[in-house]
This record gives C-alpha cells, structure tokens and sequence, in this order.
C-alpha cells in the first residue's frame, strides 16, 4: 500500500504575509528597473538647447510646429539609440569605435584651448616658425610651346624660333601666361625639371628651349618676386589658428601617453 505524503502549509497569517512581502519586493525591483529604462525625460534645457541648435544653423528662433518636430525628433532618436544600445549593436563596430576615439580626442583638444593665447604667446609662436609666414620665390612668364608628338625634332625648333619669330609653336592644353606662380605650383603644372630650369633663366627676354612633361618651351620671365617673410600684423588670424593647432595635438598625445601607461600591453 503506497503511502501518500502530504504537503502541510503553514496556517499563520504573518508566513503569507512575510512570503507575499518576498514577492513583491523582487517584482517592484523588476518593474522599477524596468520602467526606469523605459522612461525619457524631456527637459526645458534640452528643450532650448534644440532651439539655440536650430537657431545657430537658420539663423532664426523655430516656431511652435518646427520646435515640436525636433523634440519628436530627439525622442525618435533616443528610443531608437537605447533599443540599438539593448541590442549591444554597439559593439565590434568599427564606425562606432572611431567616434568614440573622435569625441574623446574633441574633448581633449576643447579642455587645450579653452585659455586663449596671450599677445606675447602668438608673437612668440610667429618669430618660432617664421617659414610658415614666409612667401616663397614667385615668376610671372609667358612660354611657347613646341610638341615632341607633333616635331620630328622639337628642341630644335623651338631652339631656332630664339632668334626667327615666324617659327610659331603648337597649341597648348594649358595657359600661355602665369602671373606670381612660385616654383612647386610651376612644378605641379609643368614638372620639377622644368621649374628648376625655368629659376635659372633670365628675366625680361626669351629664353631656353626647356623641357617639361609635354615637350620644349621657349620661357619669357616678366617678374620675379623674391621670398619674402609676411609681417606678423597680416598672418596674425593664421597664427592664433597654427598655435590652437599646435595645442590640440600636443594636448593629445601627452594625454594619450599619460593612459596608455595604466595599459599592459601585448603585441607580436
């Protein structure tokens, strides 16, 4: 004959109460936590921080209907970052990844130059690096050209046109004038060769044949403006930038080494 246990359950009120207390604790904690994470809080300040956004870019205060559409906007974005975020789509995405980098590295660089330089530190940094302020060696020339394709010996006649004008040249693809080009901007145009030919002619008269990537040249210099350093009073927009630079990047890496040593770091 089998024998049947029963399960007595206790009878005192203060057990089912003290059970039911149980329960409810754990489902209040799931609930709050739960509701607390799907809970979006619009405040005033993010309210006008969207208008003085929208009003920094048209130029204007929105009105009620555009300031409603960029709150449903906001909100829009918000659900959609925490689901994304829940879905852990942040993760081993390289896009994401280099923006975090790229927030990082703003802040950084914000926190450099939030003090403005002083006088005495622009004009510093000018007389420091006076290369960068310093206008590089400039010709105004005229050039005839003669074409390698189109002359069985082009040199040759762009030789004899020096001294016989009825010997025209051929049509270019570029300009036949140029006006305070400096010799890298000559360089990109013609060639290096050609622009280091061409500093070596004389001024006011023709000259050559020189050759470029496209055939002979014959080279009238009309001007040649000497390098020359910019006085700090026309660069000083130009420097205050250089020198902001200059802090963001070493801001940068003096902040990169300082954490990169917390790091035990294991490389092939």
């Amino acid at each position: 004959m089998e024998r049947q246990i029963a399960i007595r359950w206790p009878r005192e009120p203060l057990v089912y109460f003290l059970f039911a207390g149980i329960l409810l604790f754990f489902f209040n904690g799931f609930v709050d936590s739960s509701a607390q994470d799907y809970r979006i809080e619009l405040t005033d300040a993010d309210v006008n921080r969207l208008a003085d956004q929208w009003q920094a870019q048209m130029g204007r205060a929105p009105s009620a209907t555009e300031l409603n559409g960029l709150t449903e906007q906001w909100i829009r974005e918000e659900i959609f970052y925490r689901e994304a975020m829940r879905l852990s789509l942040d993760e081993n995405d390289v896009i994401i990844r280099r923006r975090l980098v790229q927030k990082l590295t703003f802040l950084t660089e914000d926190i450099a130059t939030s003090v403005p330089a002083t006088p005495e530190e622009l004009r510093t940094f000018y007389d420091d690096h006076l290369e960068r302020y310093t206008d590089p060696d400039r010709y105004s020339f005229s050039h005839r050209y003669f074409s390698s394709e189109r002359r069985e010996d082009a040199e040759a006649d762009a030789l004899a046109a020096l001294t016989d004008q009825h010997i025209a040249g051929d049509p270019f693809m570029l300009q036949r004038n140029y006006a305070e080009r400096s010799l890298r901007e000559v360089g990109e145009l013609f060639g290096v060769k050609f622009a280091d030919a061409l500093a070596q002619l004389p001024i006011g008269d023709w000259a050559g044949p020189i050759r470029s990537a496209y055939g002979w040249h014959l080279v009238d210099i009309q001007q040649h403006l000497p390098s020359a350093s910019r006085r700090y009073e026309e660069v000083s927009n130009k420097v205050a930038n250089d020198l902001r630079l200059k802090r963001r990047e070493e801001a940068n890496k003096a902040f990169y080494e300082n954490l990169k040593k917390r790091y035990d770091i294991f490389a092939p």
